[in-house]
């Protein structure tokens, strides 16, 4: 069995099922511009595209998919329920129109985008068992979660009988989020890392400078060879080929374990957090 899919490699998770370590991210990709997208993504090799029902564009991933002529069995597709659909019967309702949207009867993995503490009485549990049923009726091939903090996780566990596949946290050299994903790692849950870049902010550090100098690679991509070498998954986002082609060219060069160290020791903890802080972000779209 390959351990990748053309130069990327593949994670197994702990269901079994395997997900590509590098993707191609939609978030803020207007609708419009998602189907291009998603096409340029996929001649260039990108099989492992990431959308949300939040983002407004999985009808565009869909297409670009079909546009393609790539066969669906190989692309593996994420997307995350929307915040004001938590309520189970409002998950079902909202998973179906997902699976309409994308133009499929399955996903390779969905998840809860927020776990919401302050919202729906602090029922998160309730939530994910719905995603449970996805996943046993086939319709969700994996579930996991998205900004779950470690006292969410425990809840789950407490609570369930499934450990999410995956834990989407926010996670780039200024905010190594290194509790979580040492959680994630001790109970085998695969960390996918949002903003890996910092939303640009990292690129400019003399660290980075340093060390693209040093391997003649592109700041973004020592970043993310970084997050390739911690076993962290990655789906950065670009609506531009040629960028999107660098961010993919990120296995024909490595970065040695000073370099990863002075990487990892650019974190600044909390106040280097891009995004909410998931214990309070309450966020309904109307």
């Amino acid at each position: 069995m390959s351990t990748t899919v053309g130069n990327v490699p593949l994670i197994t998770l702990n269901d079994g099922n395997r997900i590509p370590q590098l993707g191609l991210g939609v978030f803020q990709i207007p609708p419009e511009e998602t189907a291009a997208a998603v096409r340029s993504a996929l001649e260039i090799g990108y099989r492992h595209i990431d959308t949300a029902q939040m983002y407004g564009n999985e009808q565009g991933v869909g297409r670009g998919l079909r546009e393609s002529g790539v066969d669906r069995a190989s692309v593996y597709i994420t997307s995350k329920l929307t915040n004001g659909f938590h309520r189970p019967d409002d998950a079902r309702r909202a998973f179906d129109e997902t699976l309409a949207e994308l133009g499929t009867d399955y996903v390779d993995l969905f998840l809860i985008h927020w776990p919401l503490p302050t919202r729906y009485d602090g029922d998160f549990v309730s939530t994910w068992q719905t995603l449970e049923e996805f996943k046993a009726q086939g319709r969700a091939r994996s579930i996991g979660v998205s900004n779950f903090q470690i006292h969410h996780l425990q809840e789950l566990a407490r609570e369930t009988g499934t450990t999410p596949a995956v834990n989407q946290i926010e996670v780039h050299p200024y905010f190594g989020n290194d509790e979580v994903r040492a959680y994630d790692v001790e109970h085998d849950i695969a960390t996918e890392a949002w903003s890996p870049i910092a939303q640009g902010k990292v690129l400019g550090d003399p660290v980075v400078a340093r060390i693209s100098r040093a391997t003649g690679a592109h700041p973004a991509q020592v970043v993310l060879r970084w997050h390739i070498e911690r076993g962290d998954i990655v789906f950065p986002k670009s609506v531009h080929p040629q960028r999107m082609k660098e961010n993919f060219e990120i296995f024909d060069f490595e970065i040695n374990d000073e370099e990863i160290e002075a990487l990892t020791a650019l974190n600044r903890g909390e106040d280097g957090r891009r995004g909410p802080n998931p214990d309070t972000f309450d966020y309904i779209p109307s």
